[in-house]
C-alpha cells in the first residue's frame, strides 16, 4: 500500500469529522545563541538541525482513526502510538484529552482558552518558546493544535511537513523515551474571531462580504455519502477538499499550487469547517499561509449543524429528491 494510501484513508474519515538558523558557539563562552526565525511549516532537515535548541519545544499531536468490525471507524487517542515511537525530544498533545472539553458532547469541543494554555504549558510552552507539531496522519491533526495556539495569541509554533512518516523518510530515529519538560508559562492574548460557532455560521449564509467553505471530500459536499445526522453541505458553502491540498507524499503543495487551488478574496472574511475541526484547521492553516487576513474555523462542524435539522443544509442538484 502506498503512504498516500495509507495516509487518504484515515483522513478521508478524518476529514467527515525557513530560512535555516544556524547555533553558534564562542571561543570563551558556553552560552549557545539561536537564530529563532521559524517558518510556520518546517522541514525535516531542519527539525533535525534545531532539534535541540533550548527554546523549541516539539509535539506529537497523533489521534489515530481505525476500522471497525461493523465497517464504521473507531477514533482512538494517539498516546500508544507516540509511546512506540516517536519523533526525539516530542512530549504529546493530546486531542482526546485535555485540549479538548470533555464535558461537550461535540468530539474535540474546543475548551477554554485558559484550560488551552494550561494545557500547553503543562507541556512545557512558554511565551517565548518555539513549537513545532506533527501527527502521524500528515498534519491534519498537528494544524488543530496550531490553530488553538493561534486562537489563544501565540504565532511562534509550526508544523512539520509531511508528519511523522516524513521524519524517518529523512533518515530520522524514532524514540521511545519519555519526555517530561518542566512546565512553561504561557498566557493568554485571545483572538476570539479565529473560532466561531454556529450563530455565526447561520448568519454568515446570504452574506457576500463572508465565505463558508467545506474541506469534506466532494463527495460528502455533494451528498453522495454522509457520515452524519444528514448529508450534504451547510447552505451556500464552497467546496475544497482538505486531501487536494497534499501531495502523493502527505507533504503540502508547494504555495503556487495552492494558491491556484484556493480561489477567494484574501481580504473578506472566511469560515471553514468539516465533521469535527481537523481538516478546517488545516485548510486554515494554507489560507494564512497564503495571506488570508481574516480566516476562522467552525470547530464544531457537522457534528452539531447536521444534527439540528433546524440549520439549512444542501446537497448536489442532480440529488434533490424529485416530487412525483
Amino acid at each position: 500500500m502506498s503512504f498516500l494510501d495509507r495516509i487518504t484513508r484515515p483522513l478521508t474519515l478524518i476529514v467527515a469529522l525557513g530560512l535555516i538558523a544556524a547555533c553558534s558557539q564562542s571561543d570563551d563562552s558556553a552560552a549557545v545563541t539561536v537564530d529563532t526565525t521559524m517558518d510556520s511549516l518546517v522541514t525535516a532537515e531542519w527539525l533535525s538541525e534545531h532539534i535541540n535548541d533550548p527554546d523549541l519545544v516539539v509535539l506529537d499531536c497523533t489521534v489515530l482513526v481505525q476500522p471497525s468490525a461493523d465497517g464504521g471507524f473507531n477514533i482512538v487517542g494517539g498516546r500508544a502510538h507516540y509511546e512506540e515511537g516517536h519523533i526525539p525530544t516530542a512530549g504529546f498533545a493530546d486531542l482526546m484529552g485535555d485540549l479538548s472539553d470533555g464535558e461537550s458532547p461535540i468530539q474535540f469541543a474546543v475548551p477554554t482558552p485558559e484550560q488551552f494554555a494550561t494545557a500547553m504549558s503543562a507541556l512545557g510552552i512558554s511565551d517565548d518558546s518555539r513549537v513545532v507539531l506533527y501527527d502521524a496522519s500528515g498534519s491534519p491533526w498537528a494544524a488543530r493544535v496550531w490553530w488553538m495556539l493561534r486562537w489563544i495569541g501565540f504565532d511562534q509554533a509550526a508544523l512539520l511537513d509531511g508528519g511523522l512518516a516524513a521524519w524517518t523518510a529523512h533518515g530520522q530515529s524514532l524514540s521511545t523515551e519519555p519526555v517530561d519538560r518542566p512546565a512553561g508559562t504561557l498566557t493568554v492574548a485571545l483572538r476570539p474571531e479565529m473560532i466561531v460557532d454556529k450563530d455565526e455560521v447561520l448568519a454568515a449564509i446570504g452574506d457576500d462580504s463572508v465565505s463558508i467553505i467545506d474541506t469534506l471530500s466532494e463527495a460528502q459536499y455533494r451528498g453522495e455519502m454522509s457520515m452524519y445526522a444528514r448529508p450534504g453541505h451547510i447552505a451556500g458553502a464552497s467546496n475544497a477538499p482538505m486531501m487536494s491540498l497534499m501531495d502523493e507524499t502527505g507533504r503540502y503543495r508547494p504555495l503556487e499550487e495552492l494558491d491556484e487551488l484556493l480561489v477567494g478574496d484574501r481580504d473578506t472574511r472566511s469560515i471553514t469547517y468539516c465533521g469535527g475541526g481537523i481538516a478546517a484547521s488545516s485548510n486554515a492553516f494554507v489560507m494564512t499561509r497564503l495571506g488570508y487576513k481574516d480566516v476562522a474555523v467552525y470547530t464544531a462542524s457537522l457534528q452539531e449543524w447536521a444534527g439540528d435539522a433546524s440549520l439549512p443544509m444542501e446537497v448536489a442538484p442532480d440529488l434533490e429528491p424529485t416530487s412525483e
